[in-house]
This record gives structure tokens, sequence and C-alpha cells, in this order.
């Protein structure tokens, strides 16, 4: 986990503010919003890598450190990891500004893997 500030490699894929109707029972906001965030963002940059439809097929070593809370700035930064024949992992980690003006915090990290498809959603080539 870093604490320090979003990684300089990795993109600003979505931004969005954490809204009550998120929340789970605590108040706090929901972690499978918060990874549906995620894997929105990762997606957007499977499609762009891959040059067509993904569809996420694994989540793996999904850390949530922090809680996300009503009002937070939600911003969700992307890494292509890899690159399979048909798969592309990408790192994706959550942060969140509380306030104005406040610090970038780490929340969530993850690696989503995704599979090249084609019209009829069966697997294809990534460069193909």
């Amino acid at each position: 986990m870093n604490d320090q500030a979003p990684p300089e490699e990795s993109a600003l894929a979505q931004r969005t503010t954490a809204m009550p109707a998120d929340t789970n029972p605590n108040g706090d906001i929901f972690g499978g919003w918060v990874m549906a965030q995620m894997d929105l963002a990762g997606g957007a940059a499977a499609i762009k890598r891959a040059k067509g439809r993904v569809a996420t097929v694994a989540v793996d070593g999904m850390s949530f450190h922090r809680p996300v809370f009503v009002g937070d700035q939600v911003s969700v930064y992307t890494r292509i990891a890899r690159v399979g024949r048909t798969s592309v992992s990408v790192h994706v980690e959550a942060w969140v500004c509380r306030g104005i003006g406040g610090e970038p915090i780490q929340v969530t990290e993850g690696q989503f893997t995704f599979v090249a498809i084609d019209s009829e959603g069966r697997p294809r080539p990534v460069d193909g």
C-alpha cells in the first residue's frame, strides 16, 4: 500500500463522489460499490488495450485498506500489469480525498483480469 500519492505510472480512469445510497448498514460506503467502480475503471483500460470488448474473469488480491465515507471524492487509477494472448491484467487502485483540499488516501487495490471477447462472447486474441 502506498500512502503518499497515486502512482505516477497509473492513469486516472474514473472519479466519482460516494453518496448516501451507497452505504452499508454501518454507514460506511459498501465495499461492493467500491469494487464495482474499480471494475468499471479496469474494464475501460482493458477495452482500450484490447481494442474491443472484454469480460471480467478474475479479481485477485483485493485489499480494502481504509473505509470510504459519504462525500469522499473517489478516484480510481489503473495500470496495465500484464498482457497475455487473450487476457489483460490491470492493477487498480482507489484513492479518496476527504473534504475540500484533503490529501489523497489509498483505500483499496486489486488485480483485475479481463479476457478479450468477440461479438459472440468467445475469447479472441488481444493483439489480433
